[in-house]
């Protein structure tokens, strides 16, 4: 009964889009400057460096670690609850001998040992090199750029250039505002996070090729109507799908943030926002950019075939 309501609403989405799009480029234009200004507060699989996890038999107090830490000559290092105030992780910045840098987590293990009673369990030490930081962190942005190339030929191979510059704005969009977020939380940008951004991207593209298919069979069913009253009527007839799609994902991905660990936190979060933000830029960023561009009706219409005429004569 409900899913029946939905899908016979008339919901005037296009009337808004100038007030969207306003927001849309005020959020984005917030977003780039923070990324310029602020920039990001890189993982270790990015800025390369050691982190050390240590367990404590009792809860601890993170300005006894770093007195600790700073007594043994590493004054730099970042100190975290992770998880509970019993583990403790570490991030030190990476030595410029690698030798060094195979013998720092004794020297911290050793050094957080003299500073207290408690008895302590080594749990985890990664160590990247700087190089292999600064690759990662480009090789990631080759494959957010090459993913949206991609994406472009594919939309407008299927459907027409108007709309493969549509989607990939919605998407350009989307991530844009996934690491602004970072960048204005100043929350670990790192490899799953990385990860999460080009899932978002394809998340948001496959509720945007329904919208857009919808459009196009609207286009070519219906014969009266304009072109905002048919875009309408396909984002209304997709609104149920829209809804159950979006919140199911946002519910499993709700447990994974809320119960998964500190380990995939970031990862969750940038799901949770791209979801989110996708859902939006389907309706108000994508088809909106269709309709500013001046699409019609004839353009999503079957192309004749040569000779069609004499075909169907006798």
């Amino acid at each position: 009964m409900h899913f029946r309501l939905l899908r016979e609403l008339n919901i005037d989405f296009m009337g808004k889009r100038r007030i969207a799009v306003i927001g849309s480029l005020t959020v984005i234009g917030v977003c780039l400057l923070s990324m310029v200004f602020r920039g990001f507060n890189f993982g270790l699989d990015f800025t390369g460096g050691t982190v050390i996890e240590v367990g404590y038999e009792r809860p601890v107090d993170l300005a006894q670690v770093r007195a600790a830490l700073e007594k043994g000559d590493l004054p730099r290092a970042t100190v975290q609850y992770f998880g509970s105030s019993r583990d403790v992780l570490i991030r030190l910045a990476p030595e410029k001998d690698e030798a060094g840098s195979a013998t720092l987590s004794d020297r911290v293990f050793r050094l957080l040992r003299e500073a207290t009673d408690q008895k302590l369990e080594l749990r985890r030490v990664e160590f990247v090199g700087p190089q292999v930081g600064e690759e990662l962190r480009e090789d990631g942005g080759l494959a957010v750029l090459f993913s949206l190339i991609g994406i472009l030929i594919y939309v407008a191979l299927r459907f027409e250039w108007r709309f493969a510059l549509g989607a990939v704005i919605a998407l350009i969009h989307d991530v844009l505002f996934t690491v602004g977020f970072f960048s204005l939380t100043q929350i670990e940008f790192d490899l799953p996070v990385l990860a999460a951004v080009l899932a978002v991207i394809g998340y948001s593209l496959n509720d945007t090729i329904v919208i857009f298919d919808r459009i196009r069979e609207n286009f070519r069913k219906v014969r009266k109507g304009e072109v905002v009253d048919l875009i309408n009527l396909s984002i209304n007839q997709t609104l149920s799908r829209t809804i159950i799609t979006s919140g199911t994902t946002l519910l499993v991905l709700l447990a994974l943030f809320l119960f998964g660990g500190q380990s995939i936190s970031g990862f969750s979060l940038a799901l949770i926002i791209g979801v989110v933000v996708g859902t939006y830029s389907t309706i108000y960023v994508a088809t909106a950019a269709v309709v500013m561009m001046g699409v019609s009706k004839a353009d999503l219409l079957p192309v004749p075939k040569e000779g069609a005429e004499l075909d169907s004569l006798p």
